[in-house]
């Protein structure tokens, strides 16, 4: 145990440090997205590269190949990354506007059911016609291979539109209902393929009612804990609130979608799906902010540990007898999304730019992909070659789909019309204040008197002279911006007196300190004077 606890710190301080190098090489002087170079950082240090080689300080290699698994890493290794994995999709739903994917929830099914439906008919024949030993469409080779090619990696997705500040665009949740739904529906499908070839190899015949049933215990499950999960999201904000210290609020809302998560695995759909509902559900709540932001370490260093992972997968000696059928089905599968995710965007008022983008965002691969190849090994239905192929799939796609992602959205709208908005009209009012010294401390008082307050104030960002903070509690949304010598309030009509109120009260506080000064320092001059006076007449 003692060793394997070493090997394992050893592993992640390699993964943690190289991954961050990496990625600020790509970032930095590449132009690329992070997770690129933290993809790249796992192929180079995996159990196929450099990891193989023998460690006298180990009496081994730093990343053994376990014997008897389908995957190339370890088991504790791999629970990293499945955390790992729970976490950047947590979070992706925190960062999810609530509303905007509601609206668009629509597209997302129409997008995700054209996704699946043509990638997997292109993902199933391609196998029939190129793979020697597969009859018909029906074999289970051939429905293993077209469930691979349904498969999105909401992760590799939802970091790209995190760091590009997309994720709440129409597009970005677009995207992301259209991925959670690709990963629905393969793990239906997966669990359909699983029982024709059970079946097949016991010599029986097909239980439809049995897949039937597994079919609808995992969309139930989806769609109850989807609708249940935005119902009493206000109710677990109020309870979490309980607690008062941020860092426990937090703490126990990771907590909760490591539950949810659990209970997907349980239901047969993949754990991220359960992480991602939990923070979709908080993303409206006057908490999600403060969990953000207090997560933002815990996120800094798993995340790359999960796609630095997902890079320890590939092996290219597996892939050197079907590189061709590979680089043909890896084709196929791109074009699967890109255009059975994006005609069914055009008709959901999207222009062809924001179709393209919708198609560029469901092109990564990743842990499901693996999730159905890693099933598809054990079971005998695939060899490995095509679990090669599979890796090479998920591989290329996921080094052309970031690039290819952050470009697409270089251009304008991707709506062929403006959204109607049905908000509330926003007032504002500003303060005008003598000095930039002045504003940031009327601002710091503001923020504490809502604080005491109970609501939960979260800076945005700053650009140049301007800071942005949210202030929430509840259904009071607030947004107070430092423009130079301006401190500028906006918020609803119903809300605008309360705001106006706690800002006038602080203004008068500010007034009795600065009276306050003013009698100091009257009283400091006449002192010195005083003193002056009495010492004048005094000569050494």
């Amino acid at each position: 145990m003692t060793h394997q606890m070493t090997r394992l710190i050893l592993q992640l301080a390699v993964i943690v440090i190289s991954s961050k190098i990496m990625g600020q090489i790509f970032e930095r002087y590449l132009k690329q997205p992070r997770v690129l170079g933290e993809l790249t950082t796992g192929i180079i240090i995996g159990p196929y590269m450099l990891g193989q080689f023998f460690l006298p300080l180990l009496n081994g290699p730093l990343f053994p190949i376990p014997v008897g698994s389908a995957i190339p890493i370890s088991p504790e290794l791999y629970g990293f990354a499945v955390v790992a994995s729970i976490i950047l999709l947590f979070l992706a739903g925190l960062e999810t506007d609530l509303s905007t994917f509601l609206k668009f929830a629509v597209a997302g099914t129409a997008v995700g059911m054209g996704g699946v439906v043509l990638s997997f008919f292109i993902g199933a024949t391609l196998t029939w016609l190129f793979v020697p030993g597969v009859p018909s469409l029906f074999h289970p080779t051939a429905l293993f291979m077209g469930t691979l090619a349904t498969a999105t990696s909401v992760g590799i997705t939802a970091r790209i539109l995190s760091e590009k500040k997309k994720m709440s665009s129409p597009e970005g949740v677009t995207i992301l209902a259209g991925a959670v739904l690709d990963d629905v529906v393969g793990i239906v499908i997966l669990a359909v393929v699983v029982g024709i070839v059970k079946v097949g190899q016991a010599g029986g015949s097909l239980q439809w009612g049995r897949i039937a049933i597994i079919a609808s215990k995992a969309f139930g499950f989806w769609l109850i804990c989807t609708v249940v999960g935005i119902i009493i999201a206000p109710r677990i904000s109020r309870s979490l609130k309980w607690f008062k210290k941020a860092d426990t609020i937090a703490g126990m809302s990771l907590g909760l979608a490591l539950v949810l998560a659990g209970l997907s695995e349980t239901a047969g759909l993949a754990m991220i799906i359960g992480a991602y509902i939990t923070g979709l559900s908080l993303s409206r709540t006057d908490i999600a902010s403060m969990i953000e932001e207090k997560l933002t370490g815990i996120y800094d260093f798993f995340v790359p540990i999960f796609f630095c992972v997902m890079g320890m997968m590939v092996n290219f000696k597996a892939m050197q007898g079907v590189v061709g059928f590979g680089l043909i089905y890896t084709l196929g599968a791109v074009v699967g999304k890109i255009f059975g995710c994006g005609v069914p965007a055009l008709f959901m008022g999207f222009n062809l730019r924001g179709a393209f983008r919708i198609g560029a965002g469901m092109l990564p691969r990743g842990e499901v992909t693996l999730i159905v190849a890693g099933v598809g090994l054990s079971s005998g239905a695939i060899g490995q070659n095509l679990f090669g192929v599979a890796i090479m799939t998920l591989l290329i796609a996921s080094i052309v789909a970031p690039p290819t992602l952050v470009a697409s959205f270089s251009g304008g709208d991707g709506l062929r019309k403006k959204m109607s908005e049905k908000t509330e009209e926003l007032t504002t009012f500003s303060l005008d204040l003598k000095n930039e010294a002045m504003v940031e401390f009327m601002a710091s008082r503001v923020q504490h008197a809502f604080v005491s307050e109970e609501f939960f104030v979260h800076r945005l960002h700053s650009l140049g002279s301007t800071t942005i903070y949210r202030i929430r509690k509840e259904d009071i949304f607030i947004t107070m911006e430092i423009r130079g010598n301006t401190l500028e309030f906006a918020t609803t009509p119903a809300n605008r007196q309360l705001v106006r109120l706690m800002v006038f009260e602080e203004i008068l506080v500010m007034k009795d300190l600065l009276s306050s000064l003013d009698q100091i320092q009257s009283s400091e001059k006449m002192g010195t004077e005083l003193l002056s006076g009495l010492f004048s007449g005094i000569r050494p």
